[in-house]
């Protein structure tokens, strides 16, 4: 089990204040996920790679390892309380990702020829309102059915430019 951050330690910290907010406790090893994902807000990963990050990471600082069971629940505790976004892709793969605070939908593409998931927040910046808008008013019009502790997820599979252009230069449909 992970130690209790001590309380005095840093007051300002944001992660921190973040897992109490959300009634977790502060310890080390989810400290360490939520500022992991946190630092890398435009990327979503399986379980298998943010094990694999943390352990570099932790390799790096002199820090401990996370054991697979260990990270799997906290995943599980940071999504239940909306810290995190998970989605599952096509291939029924859970990718998870930091939820920045006041976002109600998260677009994003997953390539069914590399199977990269890039998020389309930038691509969709026009628009960004009305798809908030859109996921606001689905969000409401579920928890007026008695729905709880949603997250919508927006995702557009197809091939990517990449793919696509490799397979033009191959002579293979796309």
């Amino acid at each position: 089990m992970s130690p209790v951050l001590p309380r005095s330690k840093s007051p300002s910290d944001p992660i921190a204040a973040l897992l109490s907010a959300h009634g977790l406790r502060r310890t080390s090893a989810s400290h360490r996920v939520l500022g992991w994902l946190l630092a890398h807000p435009d990327t979503s990963y399986t379980h298998a790679q943010l094990q694999a990050a943390l352990a570099g990471e932790g390799d790096a600082a002199g820090g401990a390892v996370l054991d697979r069971v260990t990270l799997y629940r906290l995943i599980d505790r940071l999504t239940q309380v909306g810290l995190l976004l998970c989605r599952v892709d096509a291939s029924r793969v859970r990718r998870y990702q930091a939820m920045p605070p006041g976002v109600h939908a998260m677009p994003h593409f997953e390539c069914q020829s590399c199977h990269r998931d890039s998020p389309l927040e930038n691509a969709l910046q026009a628009s960004a309102g009305d798809l908030d808008r859109a996921a606001q008013s689905a969000l409401e019009a579920l928890k007026a059915l008695g729905y709880q502790g949603m997250s919508l997820d927006f995702a557009v599979r197809g091939v990517c430019a990449d793919c696509a252009t490799a397979a033009r230069t191959q002579g293979a449909p796309a």
